[in-house]
Parts: structure tokens; sequence; C-alpha cells
């Protein structure tokens, strides 16, 4: 699957990526001492660039402007096994918050923003999508209930909500396949 990264901890990026990086911070450190930096040093400076990255992402995701509120669709790893959730948001910088170990966000090839947080105890995977305009509070909580007890379906998700990666692509440049909602200006 195709992925169009948003933010992820170093935790998941590929080695070669990673290699990269570390050369690229280990010449940076090296202007500003004589000394060859310690590992430890190098690491710590890509964390701090990496969270620099994360506030940047999240400041740019806050800036566009959603009609309708996210509800994010999680399978949540716990401890006594995984467990179906949801949760509402007011927009997409609020989705990228967590309290895992490590996280990333992306949008999927089928313009679907998504989410994985690890943990102590598993995996979490979100979806977040936004709300179809006009849907009463009923269809909303019947939804929702749908969620909490892991009976909904792809159809439901559909039927009830549209993908967010169409608002997350024009920010980026991104396109993706199939058609695109039709709440979402082109």
């Amino acid at each position: 699957m195709k992925k169009y990264s948003i933010w992820c901890d170093t935790y998941f990026i590929d080695m070669e990526t990673l290699k990269d990086w570390e050369a690229e911070t280990r010449d940076f450190l090296m202007e500003d001492c004589d000394d060859e930096p310690t590992d430890y040093a190098v690491y710590e400076r890509i964390q701090e660039e990496n969270g620099f990255n994360y506030e940047d992402e999240r400041a740019q995701l806050a800036e566009i402007d959603l009609p309708e509120n996210i509800i994010c669709i999680a399978d949540l790893g716990l401890w006594y096994g995984n467990r179906c959730g949801y949760r509402e948001f007011d927009d997409l910088a609020d989705c990228m918050q967590t309290s895992c170990d490590y996280a990333e966000w992306y949008v999927d090839q089928y313009g679907n923003f998504r989410g994985t947080g690890v943990h102590h105890d598993g995996t979490n995977s979100y979806l977040y999508r936004m709300w179809k305009p006009g849907l009463s509070d009923e269809q909303r909580e019947n939804f929702m209930w749908k969620i909490y007890t892991g009976k909904v379906t792809p159809a439901d998700v559909t039927r009830y909500t549209v993908r967010l990666g169409d608002y997350i692509g024009d920010l980026y440049g991104w396109k993706f396949s199939g058609k695109r909602p039709a709440c979402v200006k082109a």
C-alpha cells in the first residue's frame, strides 16, 4: 500500500532514510565543533528536528478549514485484546495528538487519512473521516454505536463519512484515485 507520509517518529522511518538523515545530522553537528559528535548527540538532534517537523505539520493542518467535524474510527490494541473505539475532532491538527510511545500519520493511496500508534500494550490503528453534511444526530449516533459494538462495515463508513485525503492532498499537492467527494472543493 502506498503511503503519503505527513509525519512519523523515527521508529517508522526505513533504515536507508534514517542512515541518510544521520549522515546529514552528523555533518551539520561537525560544523559547530571540532570533535566527532557522539551517536547520542546525533540521535538527540534528529529527535529534536523531527519534533520541529511535527509542530510544523500540525500548524499546516490546522489551517485547513473543514465544513464538518472529523470522526476517528479506531482499532485499539489493549492489554486485554483489541477493541473498537471512536472519537470526534474539530480539526485535523487535533487528530495528530497521542499518548503512544511512537506514532505516524499518513494518507493512503485511496485518500484516507490514517494514523498508527505503538505503545507497551500493542498497536492502535486510526482511520479519520469527515462527517457527510446534513446527517442527523440520530444517524451519527447510530454510526458511532456500530463502531463501538464492532459492527461497522466499509459500506457504513462510506455512507456516513467522506475521506479527508483530498483536503490534505490540496496542501501537499497529492492526488488520489477514486471519485473526489462532492463536498470537497476542487
